[in-house]
This record gives structure tokens, sequence and C-alpha cells, in this order.
């Protein structure tokens, strides 16, 4: 597995904010939304294309296109859907599949409890969006199905990853196709399951604790 740290001073700048415990919701949605366009950047680099011929005001020349079939984003409900329109706004042809799955706090083991996807992910490259890498459970079900599906390129973006997320995908999905991309690879998991010195629970900050 790959696993790709951005390093660029906007998103440090951006991530600062983020992980400060001042700063309202509205702010870390807006400022989340902008980090999770930057790492899109880096993320869909290898994005396939396939040449197409144009006609410019001045002349014919050759260019390229986003090839088919389209590239599916995948948000991780409920936090994940924090990032999708930072992600579509560079992506804005991809398609959007969702993918709910809840962790229980006592066991952290993740349980899925709806999906909205093709059956058939044969030849497509996949993001997938969650703002959190912690332990590592959740990514490594979600994935597990992606592939399950036919999926052969997924890539997951995160906000923050923690060193024991990332050994357990590695362990758990050795030699799939499988990249992370994420602004910082922080010091380690506290009992109760979060990233130190992480952001908090990256989706009561972004929508609050109701419910």
């Amino acid at each position: 597995m790959q696993t790709h740290v951005v390093d660029h001073p906007l998103v440090a700048h951006k991530l600062t904010t983020l992980r400060d415990e001042r700063t309202d919701s509205p702010t870390f949605r807006r400022l989340a939304d902008e980090l999770v366009t930057l790492l899109a950047y880096e993320a869909t680099r290898d994005v396939r294309t396939e040449e197409v011929d144009i006609t410019t005001p001045v002349t014919s020349t050759s260019g390229v296109r986003l090839s088919h079939p389209r590239p599916l984003v995948v948000p991780i409900l409920r936090a994940g859907l924090g990032m999708l329109e930072g992600m579509v706004r560079l992506l804005p042809t991809a398609e959007v599949g969702f993918l709910g799955m809840i962790r229980d706090e006592d066991t952290l083991q993740p349980s899925t409890y709806a999906t909205r996807m093709p059956d058939d992910l044969s030849g497509r490259q996949v993001y997938v969006l969650d703002p959190m890498l912690a332990t590592g459970g959740t990514l490594v079900a979600a994935i597990q199905e992606l592939i399950h599906r036919g999926a052969d390129d997924v890539t997951a973006l995160c906000l923050l990853a923690a060193p024991e997320g990332i050994d357990l995908m590695e362990r758990e999905l050795a030699g799939a196709p499988v990249r992370v991309v994420t602004a910082a690879i922080d010091r380690r998991l506290n009992e109760h399951g979060y990233i130190v010195p992480g952001l908090g629970d990256a989706g009561d900050r972004m929508y609050g604790t109701a419910g």
C-alpha cells in the first residue's frame, strides 16, 4: 500500500486551523472543503485519461479527457459528506456513491448500515472519502467492499491518519491496489481510539452533536 502525505504550506495552514478547538463548525466545514480540494489534486495525479481531438478558435489540436468508465467518489457517511464537495469540485464528471458505516465506540469495530453504489466496479478508479484514518477498521471494511465489487484502483483521502490505522490497512489489504493520501500522519491513538494530537471527532465538528 502506498501512503502519500501532502507536504504543502497551504495544507499545513488549513490543517492547523482545523485542529484548533476554537474553530467553529461553519469555519471547520469550509476549511475541510478547501483542504480536500488540495488533497484531491495530489490524489488524482494518476487519474485515467484518453486522447481527444478538438478545435480551438485558432487551429486543430489534441488534448485529454477523463476516460470511461468515469471515476467513482464514495464518501463514508456521515463525516465523509463534508469532503464530497471539495472532491467533486476537482472531478465534476465523476459519479458518486455512498457507503454508510458506523464504529462501535466500545469494540471500535465498524458495521455497514447503508450502501448506494454500482454492483460492478470493474475498471473503475474509486476515491474513498473519510476524514480520519484512526484504527483503520472502517476504511479496511469499506475498501474490501469496493474490491469485492471489482474495483482495481482505490485511493483513500483522509484529513489525518494514525500509524496504527496505516499499519492495519497494510496488513489487511496487502497486495491490494490501494493508496492513502493524507494531510498528516499524527503520533498515535489514545485509549478511546482518537488520533493524537488529532482534531477531535470530525463529524461532530462539521455538523454538531445532535442525534
